[in-house]
């Protein structure tokens, strides 16, 4: 396997961002363009994106599986518990 890859700008690096593909969430590190190809006569680049979890361990998946952390969204039992209080 090839040792190439570049760094690509995107807009949610720094971000806590949540990868779709295992709904764990964390720290957007870095987008690398990286030749995951293990022949070195093809070449097969792919953009992955590097996530750090709350443990401190990063992760990659692919860039399409990052989306933006969001809060999540109030069920009606823990707004009815807040009127009540």
């Amino acid at each position: 396997m090839s040792n190439q890859y570049e760094y690509v700008p995107h807009r949610l690096l720094r971000r806590r961002v949540r990868d779709i593909a295992s709904g764990v969430e964390g720290e957007l590190m870095a987008v690398i363009n990286e030749n995951v190809s293990d022949s070195d006569t093809y070449e097969h680049w792919m953009e992955l994106a590097y996530i750090r979890n709350a443990s401190g361990r990063e992760f990659t998946t692919a860039v399409a599986n990052v989306q933006p952390a969001y809060e999540q969204p109030q069920t009606a039992d823990s707004r009815r518990n807040e009127r009540s209080a």
